[in-house]
């Protein structure tokens, strides 16, 4: 029988899911069935401090004590009454970056995100060593670009982790972490779901003589698949995550995850043939292999599914930020006039206006890039907005054209795979933000990809409910199914989403404006030399 989501909580057996995002931080809570029944956010702010991107260390625990007293707050004004035992618990973070701690647990340096791009010599001489791509932001491009800038702090590292690493051991004290999050550190073995034996070895060969007294698996974190005991909430853990006391230790974690990996298992695509591409702040698309490759790409990351399979991720530093940016304008023009603001209404109404748009913008370019972004060779980035006195300047073609560069890049780097590589899917499904308006992101992106493309009511859910659903595996799985079988039995029962299938004249326009966004780079390199 189907418990009420107050008895649910009452009785406990809620499942926390929290993700720390680039912009909020998300916690939810999942009934029997899996659907969310509460929820509670904090909203936050990266820093660039000395040149790099940042969280304080102040800032991630004050920002997961804020959404976790707001999810206690809207329980109490809707249940009357307060979470005192969940059944379950999966803490999720952006992946990669680098997080150094010493032996007192103390973080030795500010953490690096995602978004850095400084690492470029450490990640070419690592691609290389490995015969394998190494993105800027992983950890292990992190750790190398530290030690060949000669810095102090690299000797006295005790452990090195990702950000949902970092708040899964404080909460439990264990050091463990996803498989999935754990392919962004340094490639993951399939055959063993572990580190690769072989890379591991390369690098400790690459750093005998600075005499560290440390190997790489001594600092790394153990890595754990889906459905596997991460742990358990201690009675420190508990404190730290509710500090109003009434949050009691016990429950059971899950791996720690990235938000790559619980993007997939939000869509629905952890079966090979499947994928999905998230959209938000950044941009990824994910799509599980049959096989690996044919050979290493610098635009491409081979990563893992929370349960181990190989993933062909493309990955952007620069999504909406600068989409966002310019309908804050309207925004202001509207309060200008003195009309009531009503935010979807406003990006409702200028995206829906984007599809009468010419399918190439009409000549008119955007490059959305806030930081640097690795796949057209940019270290750093000036968010730019192109045209010719010759190009017909409109509002729809604006838009489209701000729009179209949200997915650009990202399409310059599955055109690798779809073209080069041969790769076949049966099924992408979109998330994140530039979905909210219902037809207009998934038509660009079917465009861009020349692929259908899917949308599930559930896809504002996002991390958190994915995370939420990994710790539901860990204890909900009675029957021994697979992840796959898991989400297809439990969560989704067969829900492909709406789809929308590609426009072939769209799919042209796309192309030819692809074209001229590729000529155009040249003026985005050269905005970024004049300011440096």
């Amino acid at each position: 029988m189907q418990l009420d989501p107050k008895t649910t909580i009452e009785q406990g057996k809620a499942i926390l899911g929290i993700e720390l995002g680039s912009t909020r931080i998300k916690a939810v809570l999942i009934d029997g069935e899996n659907k969310p029944i509460a929820q509670g956010c904090h909203e936050w702010e990266n820093q660039l401090a000395d040149g790099l991107w940042t969280y304080s260390t102040e800032a991630i625990w004050y920002g997961l004590q804020d959404a976790y007293a707001d999810l206690r707050a809207n329980v109490r004004k809707d249940f009357d009454i307060e979470i005192e035992h969940l059944a379950a618990i999966g803490v999720s973070a952006m992946m990669h970056g680098y997080m150094p701690f010493g032996a007192d647990g103390e973080i030795l340096v500010p953490f690096r995100t995602w978004r850095n791009t400084n690492t470029g010599p450490a990640a070419a001489r690592l691609s290389e060593l490995f015969v394998y791509n190494i993105p800027l932001r992983w950890s292990i491009s992190h750790l190398y670009q530290a030690i060949l800038n000669g810095e102090e702090h690299v000797k006295d590292i005790d452990y090195l982790t990702t950000l949902a690493g970092y708040i899964h051991w404080k909460l439990t004290g264990r050091k463990v972490l996803g498989v999935g999050d754990a392919s962004g550190m340094i490639p993951i073995d399939p055959s063993t779901g572990n580190y690769s034996a072989e890379m591991v070895g390369k690098f400790d060969s690459l750093i005998k003589d600075k005499a560290y007294p440390w190997t790489l698996t001594d600092i790394l974190p153990e890595v754990l698949s889906a459905g596997q005991d991460a742990g358990k909430l201690t009675p420190e853990g508990a404190r730290r995550l509710d500090v109003s006391g009434h949050l009691q230790p016990g429950a059971p974690f899950c791996p720690p995850e990235g938000d790559a990996g619980t993007g997939m298992v939000a869509t629905n695509a952890v079966l090979q043939r499947t994928g999905n591409v998230s959209a938000g702040t950044s941009s990824f698309s994910m799509i599980v292999l049959e096989k690996d490759l044919s050979k290493p790409y610098e635009m491409i990351d081979m990563v893992t599914t929370p349960d181990g399979s190989l993933v062909a991720m493309v990955h952007c530093n620069n999504c909406t930020s600068d989409l966002n940016a310019w309908v804050s304008l309207f925004k202001e023009y509207q309060q200008l006039l003195g009309v009531p603001v009503d935010m979807n209404e406003v990006f409702g109404k200028l995206y829906e206006n984007a599809l009468s748009g010419d399918p190439d913008c009409g000549g008119l370019l955007s490059y959305n890039y806030y930081s640097g972004e690795p796949v057209t060779g940019l270290t750093e980035g000036r968010p730019l907005f192109v045209r010719s006195a010759a190009d017909r300047f409109n509002l729809a073609k604006f838009m489209r054209a701000n729009l179209s560069a949200s997915v650009a890049v990202l399409k310059i780097g599955n055109d690798i795979l779809f073209n080069e590589e041969k790769v076949e899917v049966d099924r992408i499904t979109g998330h994140g933000g530039l979905f909210k308006t219902k037809g207009v992101g998934q038509r660009i992106l079917a465009a861009a990809l020349n692929s259908p493309i899917s949308v599930m009511e559930t896809a504002g859910e996002g991390g958190a409910w994915g995370i939420a659903l990994l710790a539901s595996y860990l204890v909900n799985n009675d029957k021994g199914l697979s992840l796959a079988g898991f989400l297809n039995d439990r969560v989704f029962l067969g829900d492909a989403g709406s789809e929308i299938a590609p426009d072939p004249a769209d799919v042209e326009g796309f192309n030819r404006y692809i074209e001229t966004y590729r000529q155009g780079l040249a003026i985005e390199h050269a905005a970024c030399e004049a300011k440096r």
